[in-house]
C-alpha cells in the first residue's frame, strides 16, 4: 500500500477533548484541553499541556490544582466555545449553563454536567516549547450516577463521550472488544447428541452361520472380527 511523507507535526489521534477547571468556586475558569492522558498507574499521574499566555495559566501556577472533567458528544458546542473564548472576558460557565460543584479533595470546582471527573495536584511543571507541561497526581476521582451499575463498576460506554482528531469532534462508536479479549480462547461447541434412529444403531455381527465351525459357535459373538473376502478369523482382517 502507497504511503505519503508529510513534515513533522504535533498530529495524533484520537484525543479526549476534555474541559479542565481551575481556581476555586469564588473564582474560576474553564479551558478545553486536548494534551492531556495518563503518565502512571502508581501512582495515578495525568498531565495536561498549556500554553503560558492562556488565561488559566496563572491560576495553574497559583493553585497548583485543577481538575479534569470528561465531556460527552451532546457537549460538542460547549465544549468547543470554551476552548475558544477566552475566561479574561467571558464567565464560561454562565455562557454554557454549567454548574460548578465542590470538588472533594481540590479547591477547583468539578463541572457537574460531565458524567466523570479526576481531581489533580500538580507536582511539577515542565517547559516545552509552545506549551508547559503540568504534570499531577490524581488525588480524587468522581463519576455521575446514571454511568455506575449495580455493581459499582463506571460504564464508559454509557457516557457517550466525544474524541478529537485533528480540528475535528467525533463521538465515540460501538465497543469493540475488552482489555484482553484476543487471548481468550471460545469454548469449543459441545457434539448434538444423536438421534436414536435406524440409521445409526450399532451394528452387531450374526451369532453364528451354516459355514461356522463348532468352536466358532462356542465363541461370544462381539469378539467376532468382521470377515472380508479371503479372510479366516484369526488372521489379518480390516481394522474397525
Amino acid at each position: 500500500m502507497a504511503r505519503k511523507s508529510f513534515k513533522a507535526g504535533a498530529l495524533t489521534a484520537p484525543l479526549p477533548p476534555v474541559m479542565v477547571t481551575v481556581g476555586d468556586m469564588e473564582s474560576s475558569n474553564i479551558i478545553t484541553i486536548g494534551w492531556t492522558g495518563i503518565l502512571s498507574t502508581i501512582p495515578p499521574r495525568t498531565y495536561i499541556s498549556v500554553r503560558p499566555e492562556r488565561h488559566s495559566y496563572k491560576m495553574l501556577k497559583a493553585k497548583g490544582e485543577f481538575v479534569i472533567n470528561l465531556t460527552t458528544a451532546s457537549q460538542a458546542r460547549i465544549v468547543d466555545y470554551a476552548g475558544i473564548y477566552t475566561g479574561a472576558k467571558v464567565d464560561k460557565f454562565k455562557e454554557c449553563g454549567l454548574t460548578k460543584i465542590e470538588s472533594k479533595e481540590v479547591s477547583a470546582p468539578t463541572i457537574a454536567e460531565c458524567p466523570f471527573a479526576l481531581e489533580c495536584r500538580v507536582v511539577e511543571v515542565i517547559p516545552m516549547g509552545t506549551h508547559d507541561v503540568f504534570i499531577a497526581d490524581i488525588v480524587s476521582v468522581s463519576a455521575d450516577e446514571s454511568i455506575i451499575d449495580e455493581a459499582g463498576k463506571i460504564r464508559f460506554d454509557k457516557a457517550g463521550l466525544m474524541a478529537y482528531a485533528h480540528g475535528e469532534y467525533f463521538a465515540l462508536g460501538e465497543k469493540l472488544g475488552s482489555f484482553g479479549f484476543s487471548t481468550k480462547k471460545s469454548a469449543p461447541k459441545k457434539p448434538a447428541p444423536k438421534k436414536n434412529t435406524a440409521e445409526n444403531k450399532p451394528k452387531t455381527a450374526p451369532m453364528s452361520s451354516k459355514t461356522d465351525t463348532e468352536e466358532d459357535k462356542k465363541r461370544p459373538f462381539y469378539l467376532d472380527a468382521p470377515r472380508g473376502k479371503g479372510t479366516k478369523h484369526g488372521g489379518k482382517g480390516k481394522k474397525r
